[in-house]
């Protein structure tokens, strides 16, 4: 988190992790598109012949809040490729909250829990306290032959602490409740650590509304909850 009383701005950044081709670059470019474009900045994407993304993909997402903070959400991708380990570690610095994407088919099981490891040594190696930067599961490829089952996942969700959500990015389904599962994390770990709503005046409920008030939420089990707002939001 990046808090800056005399601009007025607050920013927070969010990473997406997981294995290569697991479906990172898909969930931001997905979020991009669902989002108004007085909301959003340029998604930027480098893609090679051995990894979609080799460094980050940056999506950032602007509003000003009712106390007249510049809220600045910044979302990246690392590179799943293991070669770009070194990559990984610099995105992952200062993160506020990442998402684990996974692939559900049960023959990446392997690949995926070696990120996982990976992604806890990266944290370390960051000065990162697992126990304190809230983490959520994406498992993707929900559709796919070989997924795991629903029981499967949860299953999953019992051994572990971290919240776990099924996706199919391609098709855009629970690419927004896993955004929305981070936001809200990361608010609230931050408010608890450093007083976050009484420094800059800004509630959780004006926080996610601000934000999802400003995507198509079409399809999506958030729709009910924020409605779309009827003007837009400066930047």
């Amino acid at each position: 988190m990046q808090l800056n009383h005399a601009q007025r701005e607050l920013t927070l950044k969010i990473v997406y992790y997981g294995p290569g081709l697991s479906g990172k670059t898909t969930n931001l470019r997905c979020i991009h598109a669902r989002a108004r474009p007085d909301a959003r900045g340029r998604l930027l994407s480098v893609e090679t012949h051995e990894d979609r993304t080799l460094f980050f993909d940056l999506l950032p997402v602007f509003f000003t809040s009712s106390s007249g903070f510049k809220v600045k959400l910044k979302l990246f991708t690392v590179p799943g490729q293991v070669v770009h380990d070194a990559t990984r570690r610099v995105v992952l610095q200062n993160a506020d909250a990442v998402a684990f994407i996974a692939d559900s088919r049960r023959s990446a099981a392997a690949e995926n829990n070696a990120s996982w490891r990976r992604l806890r040594a990266n944290m370390r190696e960051n000065g990162l306290d697992a126990s304190q930067v809230p983490v959520v599961i994406q498992f993707n490829k929900r559709d796919l032959p070989d997924a795991q089952t629903d029981e499967e996942l949860e299953a999953a969700r019992q051994r572990g602490a971290e919240p776990i959500l099924g996706a199919v990015a391609l098709r855009g389904e629970g690419v927004m409740e896993t955004l929305h599962a981070l936001l809200q994390s990361a608010w609230r770990n931050l408010d608890e650590r450093t007083r976050l709503a009484r420094n800059v005046g800004l509630r959780e409920q004006e926080f996610l509304t601000h934000i999802f008030q400003q995507m198509d939420l079409t399809g999506t089990d958030l729709v009910s909850l924020y409605p779309p707002s009827s003007g837009g939001q400066s930047r």
